[in-house]
């Protein structure tokens, strides 16, 4: 990495790190703090929907957006949104100040998005799958560190974590405002402001999926989010109905699985992108992933439990990696904010849709109905990876998606 480089990758790093430590921080805590104030079960799940349904919406906008305004204007928008959401959650008073902090922060997300967009500017597409994969580790980092550190801190009170959290983002705004520029020089993001591909519709994002490269990976990306957030989702009834294992016991597993997750994209990522072909560690992940999350539904022991995690969190590692960092080769550079915003969306889709979803398979099939319907959408994932090959005489040699054919 050259040097001016390495500056922006080691703040966009910290950017994330921190940005998810302060979201994890207050995650667990949100149903007793919304009870507080008299919130349903109902009414705490439905806190989850309004920040997703947020993300939902926003996450291709602001993608699309910082494709041609650039990344730092929206990463500094959508961190302002971020502390005013956690600042309305820490002063919150009544149940409907908690769902206005949780609608504000998921209509100004989507800042990961963002740093994967910036990491693509500033990286070769030789190194983009190691850089990701390192983003995905400080992405796991502080989802290890942040519910441990939330439990803390809610002793001096439940509002703590969040006004802590709300502190952590505004230093996140600080460094980026002060250290951080611009991921391309300005005439080449000049040319991408009047570029028309650039232009917010609707229209345009529709058209990502039509795209021969490009539509593929997001269906595949659809389907996988469905399969390893119907896992992740419902982990802990799994753990407390099938295991009978304790909240603090649970917990160490999951810290387990975290620690798995940030080995295989801070480590193991780079290595095996050097030895094999990214499209080949698709598929073979997709079938290990299948594979072992059908394991998994019938898995009724702490020890086989422990060794099924790790060939999950190793597949899934790679996945969440390599499908980011093919769709960032598949699509044009003005272009690359808007699609991994979209891509942002589907995982979102996937995140409102399955804590329901798993519940009712969890309680009229058990947790093999778990299993085997989380390996199912592995299956379509891989037949998506099926589909018509693309030729090269298909394709404009200028096209990102006749270079990725080749180098697949």
């Amino acid at each position: 990495m050259k040097k001016p480089e390495n500056k922006q990758f080691i703040l966009i790093f910290a950017f994330v790190f921190l940005d998810l430590l302060g979201y994890s921080l207050i995650l667990p805590l949100l149903p007793y703090y919304a009870s507080d104030f008299g919130a349903t079960i109902t009414l705490v799940g439905l806190l989850g929907t309004v920040n997703a349904l947020g993300q939902l919406i926003a996450a291709p906008i602001i993608g699309r957006l910082s494709d041609r305004y650039g990344r730092r204007p929206l990463l500094i928008l959508a961190l302002s949104g971020t502390v005013l959401g956690f600042l309305i959650l820490g002063f919150a008073n009544s149940l409907w100040m908690i769902f206005l902090s949780r609608a504000v922060d998921g209509i100004f997300g989507g800042d990961t998005a963002l740093a994967r967009a910036y990491i693509t500017d500033i990286s070769e597409p030789e190194d983009r799958a190691k850089r990701l994969g390192l983003i995905g580790a400080a992405f796991g980092l502080g989802f290890i560190i942040g519910p441990v550190m939330g439990g803390v801190l809610s002793v001096a009170g439940l509002n703590v974590p969040a006004l802590v959290a709300a502190g952590l983002a505004f230093v996140n705004l600080v460094a980026i405002i002060i250290w951080l520029p611009e991921s391309l020089p300005p005439s080449e993001r000049k040319a991408m402001r009047t570029n028309p591909h650039t232009a917010f519709n609707i229209s345009n994002l529709i058209d990502e999926l039509r795209r021969p490269c490009v539509g593929p990976l997001l269906v595949i990306r659809l389907f996988y989010s469905f399969a390893f957030t119907l896992f992740q989702s419902n982990f802990s009834l799994y753990a407390k109905d099938v295991l009978n294992l304790s909240v603090e016991n649970t917990g160490l597993v999951l810290t387990y699985v975290g620690l798995l997750s940030v080995i295989v994209q801070g480590f193991a990522i780079g290595r095996l992108t050097k030895r094999f072909k990214e499209r080949r560690l698709i598929t073979t992940s997709i079938i290990l992933l299948a594979v072992t999350l059908l394991i998994w539904g019938f898995t009724e022991q702490i020890w086989l439990l422990l060794i099924i995690l790790a060939p999950i969190a190793l597949s899934a590692g790679i996945l969440n990696t390599l499908i980011t960092s093919q769709i960032t080769k598949a699509v044009y550079k003005e272009d690359v904010g808007g699609t991994l915003g979209l891509a942002n969306s589907m995982q979102t889709v996937a995140q409102i849709a399955t804590p329901g979803m798993g519940g009712l398979i969890l309680a009229n099939l058990g947790p093999w109905g778990l299993g085997a319907t989380s390996s199912l959408f592995m299956i379509f994932a891989f037949l998506s990876t099926l589909g018509k090959k693309v030729r090269h005489s298909d394709l404009d040699a200028q096209s990102p998606c006749y270079q990725l054919t080749r180098d697949n």
